[in-house]
């Protein structure tokens, strides 16, 4: 394909909000696809690149060459370069990713090259959402959209599942199950006003202490151990304590999904911070050891349970990881039982509790109704837009936050901005992260790539015409950066909507 079919079909996906074009609109460019080119038509379409990073910033892309004066790049020719550009390593490096980036888009026409700096900077806000693209994929192959869904949770990348449903359809796409050592899409939670209307959708129920962890998957083929994260990067190599205790459990084959947390020496948990230091070097720290905290289990020895009911899960749990390795969890038998549980888990340091079914089966990538999670107060994972140089103290430091929550369009939008919550420590790293994700500087103010996540909590949403959402957080602050969590998991304006619309402000 054309890199100028593609962005013609990217102007015609950004310029309407029709979720319904959208899908027809990209499934009548993977119609026209050979399918070894999906992934990258796939990954494009989204956003995104098949790379995710390639190391390069918009300092890179201030300046760009001549365009050319006609089209001649393919999308695979594309998705080739920006795989060379991010291969290269070592000293030199940065000027040899420059020049192989100009000769790229000296080879892009106008158009072209304005696509190709916003796909690279993240800043490619078409509407092409993962539920759009995954729809327009069974479209194109003409396969149903359930068969397409599940080989994504099972497989994890859209755009090879692509590949697979536009070259061998529907029983291609129904070869692909739960693979040891393979990353599925874990199942999410969604948020609950409280105990009470937790446990009215959901009779009967288990409650799980909600622990203020990074989520693991872990994956045991004999003496083979993988760990993953939620976003499906492999941190194992960082995590050897986890590794050490997954040997020690008595089975070959197995995937449980779980928490990795630091526990200080009275079993209360360190901050998030502490725990997601871990995951932030490519060198193991075990001066801050972690600890395993299963809470479900995929498969075991040969046999896949996904499609098990919650309880049948649990018990398989039970008996394969000891007590001190799982979380918590009781079966309640009523909102005494599950206040107990909850009032428990705070007093601990937890953040709540996680109201479960007994019957649902595991929804792998999806924020279904079987797991509702239940805090004590407000909390927003929102996104952070752009953000302010500090003045006084913090001179020298990104602060003030830009915070946005995901738009049905597939933007974001702003419900204002924060600085408070922040510790030294916070700033520094913030400084460092959000320099790495600019985009462009307008005065004191820093555009970045939508994709860093922050946990915000707030007393309030209230009423704002200074917003395009209509709405602005009361006293927001922040509790933690979320590194761990990609941008497309973070809140959605409808959610904030509604605790608006439920008179939050107080």
């Amino acid at each position: 394909m054309l890199l100028a079919d593609l962005v013609n079909v990217s102007s015609a996906v950004g310029a309407t909000r029709s979720r319904t074009a959208k899908v027809q609109a990209v499934a009548g460019a993977l119609r026209g696809t050979d399918p070894a080119e999906a992934p990258a038509v796939v990954a494009f379409l989204s956003g995104e690149l098949r790379q995710r990073q390639i190391g390069v910033g918009w300092s890179a892309l201030k300046e760009v060459p001549a365009p050319a004066t006609q089209p001649s790049l393919t999308v695979a020719a594309v998705d080739e370069a920006f795989g060379r550009v991010g291969d290269l390593r070592g000293t030199g490096s940065q000027s040899a990713r420059r020049a192989a980036l100009a000769q790229l888009l000296a080879a892009a026409t106008e158009p072209e090259q304005e696509f190709l700096r916003r796909l690279l900077l993240g800043d490619l806000r078409q509407g092409a959402l993962e539920g759009v693209v995954l729809t327009a994929v069974a479209t194109a192959a003409d396969v149903p959209v359930d068969a397409v869904r599940r080989a994504h949770m099972l497989y994890g990348d859209l755009g090879d599942v692509a590949r697979v449903a536009l070259a061998e359809g529907t029983a291609g796409l129904d070869r692909i199950g739960l693979q040891v050592g393979r990353p599925v899409h874990p199942m999410l939670a969604q948020p609950a006003e409280d105990l009470a209307s937790a446990l009215q959708r959901i009779t009967p129920a288990a409650v799980e202490t909600k622990l203020d962890g990074v989520r693991i998957q872990v994956h045991r083929s004999g003496d083979d151990v993988a760990l993953f994260t939620r976003t499906l990067d492999d941190v194992t190599s960082r995590l050897p304590e986890l590794v050490r205790a997954t040997l020690a459990l008595p089975a070959r084959e197995l995937v449980l999904d779980g928490e990795a947390i630091a526990l200080r020496a009275d079993g209360r948990p360190e901050p998030f911070q502490v725990t997601a230091s871990r995951l932030g070097t490519r060198t193991a720290r075990s001066e801050i050891p972690v600890t395993p905290q299963h809470f479900d289990v995929l498969h075991v020895d040969g046999d896949d349970l996904l499609d098990r009911p919650g309880a049948e899960r649990a018990a398989v749990l039970e008996e394969l990881v000891p007590v001190q390795e799982r979380v918590r969890r009781i079966v309640a038998d009523g909102l005494e039982t599950a206040q107990a549980t909850f009032d428990a888990a705070l007093a601990a340091g937890h953040e709540g509790v996680v109201v479960k079914s007994l019957d649902a089966p595991y929804a792998a990538g999806r924020r279904g109704g079987g797991w509702l999670k239940v805090k004590p107060r407000h909390t927003l994972d929102l996104v952070v837009l752009a953000v302010e140089w500090g003045h006084g103290r913090r001179r020298g430091l990104l602060s003030n936050l830009h915070l946005g929550a995901r738009a049905p369009d597939g933007g974001f939008v702003m419900l204002g901005k924060t600085f408070k919550g922040l510790t030294d420590q916070m700033l520094a790293w913030q400084t460092e992260r959000l320099s790495e994700l600019a985009v462009t500087q307008e005065g004191h103010v820093v555009h970045v790539r939508p994709e860093l996540v922050v946990e915000i909590a707030f007393d309030g949403v209230q009423t704002s015409p200074r917003y395009p959402g209509g709405v602005a957080l009361r006293f927001a602050r922040v509790l933690r950066h979320r590194p761990d969590k990609p941008a497309q998991e973070a809140s959605t304006l409808e959610e904030v909507l509604a605790i608006h619309s439920r008179g939050s402000t107080g």
